[in-house]
């Protein structure tokens, strides 16, 4: 991103080195174009059951413009609490765009727009009056690529308690650092060097420090960004694991290019397509018995 990539609305010392959104979106509206020939299908609203019972986040009939180009058309959907929704899809569908509506990641980006009804809990996400950086330790976000800021391991934890107003004591500040590395999985591996810079550590160890980064202010909802693309397996399976054990605390939205991540780690899967919702339902259901013709086209390989 052009401004900082940060977890759980952190005001950075550092520009992020992760990709810039701006370009992000040029490239999924070409992509968009460039598919639009593979199938003739017309997606005339969404499938399955884009709604639940207990929301935590709330979508109606949300469109997303970059500039005039439109990248999200009329996406309704709820993310229920304490529950893992895996967004899938095409290179430049939308979904990446969509996640980032979801804590006003777009609101950096010069020309984009968000229309319709955003809630969480209940309360306008786009509301006149929200404050981004409240919002955004609510709403913390892990992104495709680790981010550690250039820091300790203790000051990477601790760095969002401290400016939020969380902790102040150095007593306070020890108890959520460890507690938070504990959660990610981490801090048997690095308790005896706290002191040492994050961005030393391996890449699955860099992203799940940015996942107890995330954690350490106490959000209530995380959104993932192809969180293990750039990881090897064996850091993949691990965080694979790590998000099953935080979904008992945390409600998480996913987006991943990979459906067998999608279908390990996730209760409800959504299906987008050129900027439109297609199918959600639970995640069994959509791999194994798909009711939109376009999610089965995608899911068996013959097309994306």
């Amino acid at each position: 991103m052009t401004t900082m990539t940060l977890n759980a609305g952190e005001a950075g010392p550092a520009e992020d080195q992760t990709a810039n959104p701006a370009s992000e979106s040029a490239v999924e509206q070409s992509a968009v174009k460039a598919r639009a020939a593979n199938t003739n299908i017309e997606v005339t609203g969404t499938v399955g059951s884009p709604f639940c019972d207990d929301a935590k986040l709330s979508m109606r009939n949300v469109n997303v413009f970059y500039g005039e180009a439109q990248a999200i058309h009329d996406v309704s959907l709820d993310i229920g609490r304490n529950q893992v929704v895996a967004m899938i899809g095409p290179s430049g569908c939308g979904k990446s765009t969509f996640l980032r509506s979801l804590n006003r990641m777009n609101d950096t980006i010069e020309g984009c727009r968000v229309e319709g009804e955003l809630t969480l809990d209940g309360e306008a996400i786009y509301g006149p009056k929200v404050d981004v950086v409240p919002l955004r330790a609510r709403v913390g976000m892990v992104f495709q690529k680790p981010n550690p800021f250039p820091k300790s391991i203790y000051d990477n934890v601790a760095y969002g308690p401290k400016i939020h107003g969380i902790a102040s004591r150095r007593a306070e500040l020890d108890e959520i650092v460890e507690n938070s590395l504990r959660r990610a999985g981490l801090w048997n591996e690095v308790k005896d060097r706290l002191d040492k810079p994050g961005t030393g550590l391996s890449g699955g160890q860099q992203q799940r420090l940015c996942i107890a980064r995330a954690i350490a202010v106490s959000p209530e909802v995380i959104l993932m960004d192809e969180p293990c693309s750039a990881l090897d397996p064996i850091a993949t399976a691990r965080i694979e694991e790590l998000i099953d054990e935080l979904r008992q605390n945390y409600t998480i939205a996913i987006v991943t290019h990979s459906m067998q991540q999608a279908a390990r780690v996730s209760q409800r899967t959504a299906y987008f397509h050129l900027g439109k919702l297609v199918e959600v339902n639970d995640t069994e259901t959509v791999f194994t018995n798909p009711e939109h013709e376009l999610t089965e086209a995608y899911i068996t390989g013959r097309f994306g």
